[in-house]
């Protein structure tokens, strides 16, 4: 892992760093080591701001890079404490995501983190929080088409990631105050190079002839560069730091540009010069197959992730696209990496001699 230089960054993204930097001087990154956490840490550090990581693993890259990097956990409050003083801001980024596994291994991180994590600001008088959500908390496993904040959080959850993630941003967003202000954002579908979870799955299943499109329907989907993701982060920190217009909501993230699944899925497999996905499996059939190996996987006390859920079945086959115009109005928020020009990166980054 190589320093980034402020110069190698979109001007946009240098000036709003800039001006973050004569604002903050420390900041924690929660999930520092993460996909996310790890872009967000090198853009501060770029502008020079002194960046402290909290992460359960070691990750001795970020630490040669410049990163204090702290190795606890998000669910005891004392490790928090101890990785956030003297920090002005955070970016609490870390969570457990995914699809399977018990309420507690969601819970414990997911919203008992986010307790500590305003538990520790207010202690230590920090006075910026940005919070990493997910669209999930509104997902009810019906067709989103082009919402906005005004949706309502989901009646029922599919699974205890959504659920866990929306009580987390409800408690976050009520510790929104004149001394500690907060802001949760919610990008959906974070990809581009070094993606460990999105691009690899899709790839290890087209490969192993596994990969298939779910529903008769081609729905939209927006997703989300890593850059402009992280991009998003850093200019709602300085808008918090600024005027605050951004304190106390909530803002669905995307790269503004919806696509079908099955196109997304097609482009990430044509950086690897692997062959379109065509195969479809019925959206009922899919959910149907969901709940069955929910159950035998339940009673078999198995901890590895079944291939199908019935989150993933309906996410898969219903529409996931947001209005993006709160985060533009607030702070200032665009996509400065297309989809196109991403993809010229993860074919390239995918591509490169091992």
């Amino acid at each position: 892992m190589s320093q980034l230089q402020l110069n190698q960054l979109h001007e946009q993204e240098q000036l709003a760093l800039q001006q973050l930097s004569q604002k903050v001087s420390k900041v924690l990154v929660t999930g520092a080591g993460g996909f996310l956490g790890k872009a967000i840490c090198l853009r501060l550090l770029a502008a020079g701001i002194e960046v402290v990581g909290l992460a359960r693993g070691q990750y001795p890259q970020l630490n040669q890079v410049g990163v204090d990097m702290r190795q606890g956990d998000i669910s005891q409050l004392d490790d928090v404490v101890s990785a956030m003083q003297g920090c002005d801001a955070v970016f609490h980024v870390a969570s457990k995501a995914g699809v399977w596994g018990s309420k507690q291994s969601y819970f414990s991180p997911n919203v008992d983190g986010a307790a500590n994590i305003i538990s520790a600001c207010r202690q230590l008088n920090v006075g910026y929080l940005v919070y990493t959500s997910t669209p999930s908390v509104t997902f009810a496993g019906e067709d989103e088409n082009g919402i906005d904040e005004s949706a309502p959080y989901a009646a029922n959850y599919l699974n205890h990631y959504g659920e866990s993630k929306a009580i987390a941003e409800k408690k976050m967003l009520a510790a929104n105050s004149d001394k500690l202000k907060v802001t949760a954002l919610r990008p959906h579908l974070i990809w581009g190079p070094e993606d460990p979870h999105l691009v690899p799955r899709v790839i290890e299943r087209a490969q192993a002839g596994r990969l298939k499109l779910v529903g008769k329907q081609d729905k939209l989907v927006d997703t989300i560069y890593v850059d402009n993701a992280a991009y998003a982060h850093i200019l709602a920190a300085l808008e918090l730091t600024v005027a605050g217009k951004c304190a106390g909501n909530a803002y669905f993230l995307s790269n503004d540009q919806p696509i079908t699944m099955a196109k997304m899925l097609n482009l990430i497999l044509a950086c690897k010069q692997l062959a379109p996905v065509t195969k479809r499996v019925p959206a009922a059939v899919a959910y149907a197959a969901g709940a069955t190996l929910e159950r035998v996987y339940g009673w078999l006390g198995k901890q590895q992730e079944p291939i199908m859920t019935r989150f993933v079945a309906k996410q898969l086959s219903t529409s996931h696209y947001f209005d993006i115009s709160a985060a533009k109005r607030d702070f200032g928020y665009q996509a400065l990496v297309s989809i196109d020009e991403g993809m010229q990166r993860l074919e390239q980054y995918l591509n490169q001699p091992a």
